[in-house]
């Protein structure tokens, strides 16, 4: 399943000679058959009373932690916390707006739904420029 594809562009100099460079950078998860956990409480539990932190230390490498008229956005954690993923992986967590997330966690059940529309091979990329 893609979650996102991130296309970055670079234009200036380098030892005074005009340069550009760019790449794209993809976040997939796999809809593997993931039994789910007996300790989703404590995971959750994890990631509520250390996101502050989790969010202060992102920042610190990235920025600081997008945020929409004053609010966080909301941490996805691409690995879902109900199949085993980790709650303070730092590879693990995304920021997503509110709605996005939404619907994030929308298709999450289809994703691990037998038959479903996630289980189905794509393409390598789902679309181009």
């Amino acid at each position: 399943m893609w979650l996102a594809d991130i296309k970055g562009d670079w234009q200036g100099r380098f030892l005074l000679m005009p340069a550009q460079a760019g790449g794209r950078f993809a976040i997939t998860h796999c809809c593997c058959d993931y039994p789910k956990v007996a300790d989703l409480k404590w995971r959750r539990d994890t990631w509520k009373n250390s996101r502050t932190a989790f969010r202060d230390e992102w920042a610190r490498e990235f920025g600081g932690w997008p945020t929409t008229n004053g609010a966080n956005w909301q941490g996805h954690h691409i690995f879902d916390l109900g199949h085993g993923g980790a709650p303070l992986a730092r590879d693990n967590v995304i920021p997503a707006p509110d709605d996005v997330h939404g619907v994030f966690n929308r298709e999450y059940p289809a994703c691990y739904a037998p038959g479903g529309q996630w289980l189905k091979p794509g393409p390598d990329r789902p679309y181009v420029d």
